[in-house]
């Protein structure tokens, strides 16, 4: 855990700091004390909960900007956040402080279409975007499943996916310019509305960093034509394995799907309860498979995958027959994570990454950890590029329930390396897999991560206590960067 040298002398959040905090945002924009605080004690990730001493509801930059100076100048810790969709634990107040959510910042502050960019403000909700600009015939393309909810701020802070990213690439990838205040209060503007800026690519360092460099303001987006036209398609399965083998079958013929996503079982079950779209109960997965692109030759592609879906013991495939049933479709989808309460009091969703020709394997694995630890899984996640959603059930309210559900969702992890994958595709590692870093990263790999966050933030009090695990010593990386800048 990154610390400050005195971090245990820092200046205590009194009076007169919380009376220089309603000077900077207004009264009404100031939240301290536990009854007022307490919905900011966690985000998604409710394993760890942690009351912040302050939360502040800035409306501008420029007021962010003063909130971090403030910050900044008595050594105390704080934390970026958005909607508290996360879930990684990635705006725990792990040390207390200040958590400054960037909610009423939420403008849409330019439209371009002639030159396909946006300019909005970090506390705007991704799918707000796409609504400004779908009677023109533009979208903004990353769709993460909490998208009606989730802000703009935390999908640059965890490179956010989403169903459509398969074809049309993650956050980073549709972000030109970001504003950022660096954890000693200066604003700083990172690329812009060009396409290609010259010198280090200082906005993919920011994209993907958690919150931990600084707070992300305002955001210079690309947008996309709205596709011709759509052709969305359910394929039934009697197995898991033949689901997957059908994608990996898809994607060695060359057709790369707007989206190719996959449900089990259990959680078809869940989404036909909660959505009544008509899923078939007894079937062993289906896949959720969509095209998109220009009207001549969509029918053709669409036939080719057909041919795979059969080929790989498909047993029904429909087609949406209009615009209202593919919304219900994807509706049941990207709410199945909700849905999932109607299996169990509880559920922990985890964020594994592997080549998806592993899936067969990797999915009958995750069976046995699971198994083994005495609970049951639900799987729904974006199959076509190998990002696992398995949701581990469980009642928080029996003590060895929740240590059979940790324990497994590190075996589960581990095991995704191994595979030659990752630990986190677009959920982050937050405070949840900080200790997991190590079982994909090394000592020097982990170590050059250290000097890059101490030359953002040589105080540590920007977001602590997030993505490393402790002991590894960052303090020390800290303490040699202040040293270099004294001399």
């Amino acid at each position: 855990m990154i610390a400050t040298e005195n971090r245990s002398e820092r200046s205590p959040i009194d009076a007169a700091f919380l009376n220089e905090l309603r000077r900077i945002c207004g009264p009404e924009a100031v939240l301290a004390g536990k009854d007022e605080t307490l919905v900011y004690e966690c985000d998604a990730f409710t394993f760890q909960k942690r009351h912040p001493e302050v939360v502040v509801l800035p409306s501008t930059t420029e007021q962010v900007s003063a909130v971090v100076r403030l910050c900044s100048k008595y050594g105390v810790p704080f934390i970026g956040r958005g909607a508290g969709t996360g879930l990684a634990g990635g705006t725990l107040a792990v040390e207390g402080g200040v958590i400054i959510a960037v909610t009423r910042m939420k403008k849409i502050k330019e439209i371009d279409l002639r030159n396909r960019r946006m300019t909005v403000e970090a506390g705007a909700v991704n799918l707000n975007l796409s609504r400004a600009i779908g009677g023109d015939g533009y979208q903004y393309a990353p769709d993460p499943s909490s998208q009606m909810a989730c802000t703009i701020g935390g999908n640059v802070a965890n490179n956010s996916g989403g169903p459509h990213t398969l074809k049309y690439g993650v956050t980073v990838n549709h972000v030109l310019g970001v504003t950022v205040v660096l954890p000693d209060g200066e604003i700083v503007k990172l690329g812009g509305k060009e396409e290609d800026h010259l010198g280090y690519d200082l906005v993919g360092v920011i994209v993907g960093s958690e919150g931990t460099f600084g707070i992300v303001t305002e955001v210079v987006v690309r947008v996309v034509r709205l596709p011709q036209t759509v052709r969305t398609m359910l394929a039934v399965f009697e197995s898991v394995e033949d689901a997957t083998n059908t994608v990996s079958g898809i994607i060695a013929a060359g057709i790369v799907p707007a989206a190719l996503e996959m449900m089990d079982k259990l959680i078809i079950q869940a989404v036909e309860a909660a959505f009544k779209f008509g899923f078939p109960l007894d079937a062993g997965a289906c896949l959720i498979i969509e095209l998109d692109g220009l009207e001549a030759g969509i029918d053709g592609l669409r036939e080719r995958v057909l041919e795979v879906c059969r080929a790989n013991n498909a047993r029904e495939i429909r087609t949406a027959a209009s615009g209202a049933e593919r919304d219900a479709l994807w509706k049941a989808r990207k709410r199945a994570f909700g849905a999932a309460g109607m299996l169990a009091p509880s559920n922990m969703t985890q964020d594994g990454v592997i080549p998806r020709t592993k899936l067969p394997v990797v999915l009958k694995e995750i069976d046995r950890i699971v198994a083994h630890h005495g609970l049951k899984v639900a799987n729904v996640f974006h199959a076509g590029d190998g990002n696992l959603h398995p949701l581990l059930l469980f009642d928080e309210r029996i003590p060895e329930q929740v240590q059979g559900v940790m324990a497994a969702s590190q075996e589960i992890l581990e095991m995704c390396v191994a595979y030659g994958g990752s630990i986190t595709g677009e959920h982050g590692i937050g405070i949840e897999k900080s200790s997991y870093s190590s079982c994909q990263f090394s000592e020097k790999d982990l170590e050059v991560m250290f000097q890059l966050k101490a030359v953002f933030d040589p105080k540590g009090i920007c977001n602590p206590g997030k993505m490393f695990p402790s002991g590894h010593g960052c303090m020390e990386v800290i303490m040699k960067k202040r040293k270099s800048v004294a001399l």
